[in-house]
């Protein structure tokens, strides 16, 4: 507790300069794309920093296969991985922002559960 405490007079002294690091590493990730691949390549998703779907591809042979169970999983999977990779993209840059300041530590300070 007395750790977080601390964490908390750091957020407090230096809330104007997080706060512009946090606006600088939205604006990074709302402008970064990460791709996610599934069945060798044949399916890949990309999503934003934001984990939204910017867009998706298939391979033409996946498609006319006619295997719809199979291409559905693929998509599911390369969804996740593309989402993944944008979770901790997130994570490292709000990091980043706050100079290593734990913000999950200071949410459960306060009893605050994801």
């Amino acid at each position: 507790m007395l750790g977080n405490l601390g964490q908390l007079a750091s957020l407090m002294k230096n809330a104007g300069q997080i706060k512009e690091n946090m606006q600088a590493a939205q604006e990074r990730l709302a402008a970064a794309r990460y791709a996610g691949e599934a069945g060798g390549g044949q399916v890949r998703a990309t999503v934003d920093g934001k984990g939204e779907i910017v867009e998706l591809k298939l391979d033409p042979e996946i498609v006319s296969g006619g295997d719809v169970e199979m291409l559905e999983d693929l998509i599911c999977a390369s969804l996740r991985d593309a989402v993944a990779q944008s979770r901790e993209a997130v994570q490292r840059e709000m990091q980043a922002a706050t100079g290593g300041i734990d913000m999950q530590g200071m949410m459960d300070m306060f009893g605050k559960q994801p």
